[in-house]
């Protein structure tokens, strides 16, 4: 594929020894091996490095050449412990937030001011630097999902609020299968798996056919895990064959003291993973759930390591047939399955029989890239057809608006005539009648067009089943309410008309979700990103930004429920003949915008609907049946 420029951004600071790091540093490495430009975006504790990576931001001196990988440290996100008070406070009794303000703007700015088409974040759970990553990004994004249980469960009391942020991303990965499916049952979704590699694991040391079994645990989870492995040890008993390497900077914990007898089986040791997993007969990960480590596990399976796991539903996906679980914090349990392994040498061979062999981090690289290809692919063409937009170079400009409604929608009450004189009035040259379910109304403007001299585009604002509402520009017969969206999209395109998705982040209307326009925006011809009803404008931002970032051709509309709202969005354009001229050209045209309308518009169209009286409402509608009839018998 053609080299892309990618940032991948990780919440942890990048000085922790963290599995996700770990992950994000080798994919970029691999990625950047293949010609691809990549930038790590993460928060770090070190000062200078926060201030050149501003200074760079600020310069515009982000992408590095094609096959480099350059960390740019946005901030520090953790709270600093107080001298007084160790809260993080510095005394005061307020915690920092947990994305500073600056970590937030040096992001936004990164985000804005450089030309990424992927955005991959890791971990976007709020708050955290990759939510507001997904906040301010302008390209496709992507998230990898590597949280155990308790995170994805965690989320739920800001469920509402971390929707939004996933509804952000265009291709969603999960490190595990369990990841995955816990994900698909708060946030249901389609996840690729994408596991993390490897690498060469360090080669199996043979050891004595009479030498104790060696027990490796390695101090990367919550510290509560150490202390139960211990606890475990001091349960074995000390005439079987066994040893223990922990491989920790902090030493055991003074709540479980080593007993003296111990102290000679047990060994901590600062440095050298590696060197453990090497000669480890048997890996202990103990997490209850906050920082399980499966990576780790994965390597010393590769090693040639028996896993002895507790049961969380990642260690379950790994032990599989090759390794032993316990129920989290159960030292008796942990206890019963080290003395197990030790005592049967049938069970070890067993279980090391097929077990997983290493994973090149190329792998996940080719899973990745191929994931990055079929995204990148929806973005649709931006080239259009030079040859028919070099035909229509000499027509006259018009102004266009793009959505309305008269009075055959049954929330408005503007006459076909009443809106047909106020669009000549407004200079418009064409205009689009979308009304609700019906295209009555836009037939009923096409027969008086030329007494106005205004331009119809017959259109129809379509209520789907379930997933919001999609317009249909140049039709030819009503489409049904209540079909999918894709069967909706389908019947417009089989009239030969253009799909134009209104309003589409407007959570105030009835919109599809993000997953649902997902699966149509092949189809999408154009979106609207600006309409003047959308109460709250960064809705229209998102639209803006989903539009540039899939390339779709931009649209716009008054969406005027009242013949007043005219004007308050127009497009400038080539004159136009034709569903593919009206493409064409609007995807040449300027958008022009007048605000403050919001307001005295909807007042208007209160006032005309739901203040008139239910009697004058009838009588209304009853003429326009008449009118219909009428049209229908001349027909």
């Amino acid at each position: 594929m053609d080299p892309l420029a990618i940032v991948q951004v990780t919440p942890y600071p990048w000085e922790d020894r963290h599995e996700v790091n770990t992950y994000v540093a080798r994919l970029s490495e691999e990625l950047a091996g293949r010609g691809h430009r990549v930038v790590i975006a993460a928060p770090s504790r070190d000062e200078e490095a926060v201030r050149t990576a501003r200074r760079a931001i600020r310069a515009g001196d982000v992408l590095g050449a094609p096959g480099e990988v350059r960390v740019l440290a946005v901030g520090e996100v953790l709270p600093v412990p107080s001298a007084t008070n160790g809260n993080g406070d510095g005394g005061s009794g307020r915690r920092r937030p947990a994305v500073p303000i600056d970590v937030s703007r040096t992001l936004e700015e990164l985000l804005t001011g450089s030309a990424f088409d992927l955005c991959h974040v890791h971990e976007p759970f709020a708050p955290s630097v990759a939510s507001v990553a997904l906040r301010h990004s302008r390209a496709l994004n992507v998230g990898t999902f590597h949280a155990p249980a308790e995170r994805v469960v965690a989320t739920q009391v800001a469920r509402k609020l971390v929707t939004l942020v996933f509804g952000r991303l265009d291709a969603r990965h999960a490190a595990f299968g369990a990841t995955a499916e816990l994900l698909n049952r708060f946030f249901p979704a389609s996840y690729e798996i994408a596991r993390p590699g490897t690498g060469t694991p360090p080669a199996h040391v043979e050891r004595a056919p009479d030498a104790p079994l060696r027990i490796v645990f390695v101090d990367v989870e919550e510290r509560q895990a150490l202390r139960v492995f211990l606890r475990a040890l001091r349960r074995l008993d000390l005439d079987l064959p066994w040893e223990a390497t922990v491989v920790s900077a902090q030493g055991p914990s003074s709540s479980t003291p080593l007993r003296a007898e111990l102290r000679e089986r047990v060994t901590f040791t600062e440095d050298g993973e590696d060197a453990a997993l090497a000669s480890a007969d048997i890996l202990v990960a103990a997490s209850a759930g906050p920082r399980a480590a499966p990576a780790l596990v994965m390597r010393a399976m590769a090693a040639g390591a028996i896993p002895v796991l507790s049961r969380l539903p990642v260690y379950e996906e790994l032990a599989d047939e090759h390794g032993l679980l316990f129920e989290a914090a159960e030292t008796e349990v942990l206890a019963g399955q080290l003395r197990r392994l030790i005592t049967d040498p049938a069970l070890r061979a067993r279980l090391r029989d097929g077990a997983p062999a290493e994973r090149p981090w190329s792998d996940l690289a080719d899973e990745v890239e191929a994931s990055y290809a079929r995204t990148v692919a929806r973005r649709h063409d931006t080239a259009g057809d030079p040859e028919l937009w070099a035909s229509m170079a000499n027509r006259k400009l018009v102004d266009v608006d793009q959505h309305m409604h008269t009075d055959h929608s049954g929330d408005c009450a503007t006459p076909v005539e009443h809106l047909l004189a106020t669009a000549r009035e407004q200079g418009l040259g064409a205009i689009a009648v979308t009304d609700h379910n019906e295209v009555s109304g836009a037939f009923e403007a096409q027969e008086k067009a030329a007494e106005f001299g205004v331009k119809i585009i017959i259109g129809e604002e379509v209520k789907t089943a379930s997933q919001g509402e999609v317009i249909g520009l140049f039709l030819t017969e009503k489409i049904p309410r209540g079909l999918t969206l894709e069967e909706t999209v389908a019947e417009i395109k089989r009239q030969g008309g253009l799909v134009y998705v209104p309003h589409p982040f407007d959570r105030m209307h009835s919109v599809p979700d993000y997953e649902h326009l997902l699966k149509i925006v092949d189809d999408v011809d154009a979106i609207e990103v600006y309409n003047p009803r959308v109460a709250i404008g960064s809705f229209n931002e998102e639209a803006e930004r989903f539009a540039a970032k899939y390339q779709i051709v931009r649209g716009a509309g008054s969406d005027s429920h009242v013949a007043a709202g005219l004007g308050s969005v127009r497009i400038r354009m080539r004159d136009f003949d034709g569903p593919a001229e009206f493409l064409e050209s609007l995807r040449h045209a300027e958008i022009s915008t007048k605000s403050g309308t919001l307001l005295y518009v909807q007042a208007l169209k209160f006032l005309e609907t739901k203040a008139t009286p239910k009697a004058a409402r009838r009588a209304r509608r009853d003429r326009r049946i008449r009118r219909a009839s009428r049209r229908q018998g001349t027909a």
